[in-house]
């Protein structure tokens, strides 16, 4: 750690040391360093391989936009692929691996690819592997595959969790440099409500890497001391740790907050990320600028990185890469860099492309000159010089920094097609066009370089997004700074350079750059795509300019000309696990239950998902071995006696006013206008297009009170239909909705007792006989002494019975009581799957007849869609197309042979034709068991069903080997006449 590469001072806190491993060696490094200083700190350049080439490559930067350096962190479950060393920060315990090598870093076979670089150049997919045909799926994809991708997977569950949360701020400031401090402070000493978010672990961003004086203190001391002062105030919220990686709609932004990854693992109930949702009023982007690199020949070997990330490394981690380091720029702050390694003793030459560069006594400066070789397989050993003589000089050093100029990070102001604008000054594209409404660049993320420019650029920004929220702006003083201009004289590539590199992740070179222009990939769109330059986990950020450039100098064009590609969001690389937050496993969704789950978890029943429900899927006995023989005798019973479901997950939709008739007319095909209170009818709604949306019922409680009834999965979006009908369509109509689903507990009786079983609870004023409350009546009601209810004579089963409703809180109460008192009647209480036995014994059509695909006329229902009137879908449903001759019915299915299955989903064929689409006659949509019939049925639909019946027809699955015979017959499998459900 006192080693060549360790220089004394920085921010570090050398009293806590720290041990890690990389690719199984330990190390030490010190709190505060990030991975790739503490690896550099100890000698380590080499700390990757790139995508395509496999070739050697170390840092190129200190910051989030690093191409190179990308590592595996820790091991087992929470293994973490494609991180960057430059932003990891150590910990004591961390374990990082490389990736993308084989069999080792320092040895890695897959670098032949390097010597094989002529056959892969730009687009080289496109051109190559198209012969043999026969070789892509057995040879070349898996090849491919094979050699795709970085870094791997742990393939076990993510042990930690994740969270999402909403902040809501008047300010939020993006980045925590000069200008953002300035402006928190500023916006927080106003009272402002304001947020603070950098995605660094230490606030203060470049201030924390410069020399320079602020007054009479560092940059670094300035920052901790106003940050220390921002979270004393209690409208201030600080964080640090923190990206905000999207700027969306209406002042929302994303931000991702690494609450846990500084730490081995997450403190006792904290999650690893928080994904935070911000609703600001107003937002400053002060994120600064990244330094862009100059494009030269075998620019990519370790030991070569930006100058200001070697500033950077010296200053606030005490680290260089060598005792001998060369600086190539063609602007000023190159100089700085070889200003501050000279000062903490190490040797130091400038190369500048200028040549007015200057000199000076602390070192050497080769004016008009430029790099053109480097030297060093796995590290940075020399580097060949072009002088300004025409001569070439060898320069032995362990380090290269390059200094291209700075790009402010425009990525936020594009994220809702801002299309950043060029500054000649600058030579950089800095914030321009459509920017998302009330975000305001400030410092040198608007192009602003100087630290007294980014302070008073950040100032006023801040006091002109107060003064747009009506807020007196504060004017803190803010500390004297240097102010020096920018001095730059654009030089993007050394020309004549073989191997030179754009993009050193995507390893995307000047020549391959050329190569698309050659080739009529002219649009910087097309270049990006047919190159990948910029499509790497970088997003371009140091890559792009300089790509931009070489396309501009081929096509005879200005780099304005040319264009940008512009930016989308995340604005780093997104973990998918903090997109989910908490939900996955049992969270995936919420969960809801029914009021009588805990009855029924007391039962032991097995419970299923339907929609967000959990509801009980049958309700095994002592002695049953097998779910069929609880459905069975479910089923059995509930048709021999009586039985109770919860169907409470079935849609309610409360219809009022005084237009709530002629509203349900417009909505169903059928008439609703004349249906009398204390009515229910079944109704058939259409989508536009024709296509049955959903069924249901309507109940009629008074002359403006309708209560419809949904399909458990159709719930939600049948109530956004008919909110959409109501304000859209039909906005003068005097009628409101309301989804009552969740207020009304609801009980299907079912059964030849199920009157009996009811008349035992409901009130005795209430006259429930078939004479007093026929078959589809409906009424408000009072139940076990005066409770409200409501009560429906409707069946799904095929059997008399009714369905139920009381207030929810009142349904578990409801369900015990029902089942004590239908103890003398053998009450059984069923589950979903002998529901929906008895429905398809009854050809009751569910989702999976009204799969989107079918009409009225499919479904036997034709006759239903009303010709009196007009409703939605009514119209589209008469196309000839849905209404051929031969057109798809819904009818039933008996197998010949009693012992063959049928599966729904199998196809039917006529019997003698080939089995394939063309011969297609139709398919089954759902099927069982029937325990009253003593074999399997379905129904389904079939070409001219209606028309076949007693037809026998070929039953096929080639997939699963079903090939039999069924017989076609009514879908009205028990009780065609329906004698039972009027009893």
């Amino acid at each position: 750690m006192t080693g060549k590469t360790r220089l004394s001072g920085g921010l570090i806190d050398r009293s806590k040391p720290m041990s890690f491993t990389f690719d199984g060696k330990r190390y030490s490094g010190f709190e505060g360093d990030t991975l790739a200083s503490a690896l550099l700190a100890n000698g380590v350049r080499l700390m990757g391989r790139s995508f395509k080439y496999h070739r050697p490559r170390g840092p190129m930067t200190a910051g989030s936009e690093e191409p190179n350096a990308i590592v595996e962190l820790r091991d087992g479950a929470r293994k973490e692929p494609n991180t960057r060393a430059t932003t990891a920060e150590l910990f004591d315990g961390l374990t990082a691996t490389s990736q993308n090598r084989w069999p080792s870093l320092k040895w890695d076979a897959l670098a032949v690819n390097d010597l094989l670089s002529p056959f892969f150049a730009a687009g080289f997919y496109y051109k190559t592997f198209m012969w043999p045909k026969a070789f892509w799926e057995k040879l070349y994809e898996p090849m491919i595959r094979k050699a795709a991708g970085l870094g791997s997977l742990s393939h076990e569950p993510d042990p930690d969790c994740y969270d999402k949360g909403f902040l809501h701020c008047d300010l939020l400031i993006i980045g925590a440099g000069p200008a953002g401090l300035a402006a928190a402070l500023t916006a927080g000493e106003s009272g402002a409500r304001v947020i603070l978010a950098d995605e660094d672990f230490l606030l203060g961003g470049r201030l924390n890497a410069e020399t320079g004086l602020l007054a009479d203190q560092t940059g670094a001391g300035w920052a901790a001391e106003t940050v220390a002062r921002l979270r004393a105030m209690p409208n201030v919220r600080v964080m640090a740790r923190s990206t905000v990686i999207g700027a969306f709609d209406h002042g929302i932004y994303g931000m991702v907050e690494r609450v846990s990854d500084h730490l081995a693992e997450p403190a006792p109930g904290k999650p690893r990320q928080i994904l935070w949702r911000i609703y600001s009023r107003r937002a400053i982007l002060a994120a600064g600028a990244t330094e862009r690199p100059i494009v030269f020949e075998n620019n990519d070997r370790p030991g070569i990185m930006l100058a200001s990330a070697m500033r950077s490394y010296a200053n606030r981690w005490a680290v260089t890469p060598g005792q001998s380091v060369a600086i190539f720029t063609n602007n000023d702050d190159g100089h700085r860099t070889a200003t501050d390694l000279h000062a903490k003793g190490v040797k130091v030459t400038v190369i500048d492309t200028r040549p007015d560069a200057g000199v000076t006594p602390d070192y050497q400066v080769l004016s008009s000159a430029h790099v053109i070789d480097t030297a060093g397989r796995l590290g940075l050993k020399r580097v060949e010089v072009m002088q300004s003589n025409g001569e070439t000089r060898t320069l032995l050093v362990d380090g290269l920094g390059v200094s291209g100029g700075w790009n402010p990070n425009v990525h936020m102001t594009c994220h809702q097609r801002g299309r950043p604008q060029w500054d000649e000054a600058l030579a950089a594209f800095v914030p321009g066009g459509t920017m998302p409404t009330g975000l305001i660049p400030a410092g040198a993320a608007n192009g602003v370089f100087s630290t007294h420019g980014a302070l008073t650029s950040g100032q006023a920004a801040a006091t002109q997004a107060l003064t747009d929220l009506g807020i007196d702006a504060a004017a803190p003083d803010l500390p004297q700074a240097e102010d020096a201009p920018v001095r730059i004289v654009p030089f993007w590539h050394v020309k004549g350079a073989k191997r030179a590199w754009v993009d050193q992740q995507n390893d995307v070179t000047a020549k391959d750059v050329k190569l698309a222009h050659q080739e009529n990939f002219v649009s910087v769109e097309h270049l990006k795509r047919y190159t990948t330059l910029g499509m790497a986990t970088d997003q371009g950020k140091t890559s792009n300019i300089a790509g931009l450039a070489i396309m501009a100098e081929v096509a005879g064009k200005q780099i304005p000309e040319v264009g940008t590609t512009m930016f989308r969001p995340p604005y780093t690389p997104t973990a998918m696990g903090v997109l989910a937050g908490r939900s996955r496993d049992a969270d995936f969704r919420p969960v809801r239950k029914t009021p009588s789950h805990y009855w029924a978890e007391e039962q032991g029943a097995v419970f299923v998902e339907v929609g967000m429900w959990l509801r009980a899927q049958w309700f095994p006995k002592p002695g049953e071995t097998h779910w069929r023989e609880s459905v069975d005798r479910e089923v059995l019973q509930t048709r021999k006696s009586v039985g109770v479901c919860d169907c409470t997950t079935l849609g309610k939709i409360d219809v009022q006013g005084s237009d709530a008739a002629a509203f349900l007319n417009k909505v169903y095909a059928n008439g609703f206008a004349k249906l009398a209170v204390g009515k229910t009818r079944y109704g058939l709604m259409l989508r536009e297009d024709g296509i049955a949306m959903d069924d249901g019922t309507a109940a009629r409680l008074a002359e403006d009170h309708f209560v419809v009834t949904t399909t458990t999965a159709n719930a939600v979006p049948v109530y956004r239909h008919m909110e959409f009908v109501r304000q859209v369509l039909f906005p003068d109509m005097d009628v409101q909705l309301i989804s009552t689903t969740e207020a009304w507990a609801q009980y299907a009786v079912a059964g030849p007792n199920s009157r009996k079983l009811l008349q035992k609870i409901v009130d005795p004023e209430f006259d429930i006989s078939n004479e007093g409350f026929p078959f589809m009546a409906c009424g408000e009601i009072t139940v076990c002494g005066g409770l409200r209810a409501r009560l429906f004579r409707i069946s799904f089963s095929g059997e008399l019975a009714f369905e139920i409703a009381v207030p929810s809180r009142y349904g578990d109460a409801l369900m015990r009581r029902l089942m004590d008192e239908g103890k003398e009647f053998d009450v059984t209480p069923y589950g979903t799957e002998a529901l929906s036995v008895m429905r398809i014994e009854k050809g009751h059509a569910a989702g999976n007849e009204l799969n989107g695909t079918t009409t009225a006329n499919n479904l036997g229902m034709g006759r239903m869609v009303s010709k009196k009137k007009d409703s939605i879908g009514s119209t589209l449903s008469e196309r000839p197309g849905l209404n051929e001759d031969d057109a798809l019915k819904l009818v039933g299915f008996k197998p010949v042979n009693k012992d063959n299955k049928v599966p729904a989903g199998a196809h039917l064929m006529t019997k003698g034709s080939p089995v394939d689409a063309a011969h297609d006659q139709g398919y089954i949509t759902s099927a069982c068991y029937s325990p009253n019939l003593g074999c399997h049925i379905g129904i389904g639909y079939l070409k001219s069903g209606d028309t076949r019946l007693g037809e026998v027809v070929r039953l096929v699955s080639p997939l699963t080997g079903v090939d039999h015979d069924v017989e076609v017959v009514s879908a009205h499998f028990v009780d065609p006449e329906g004698e039972r459900l009027r009893a």
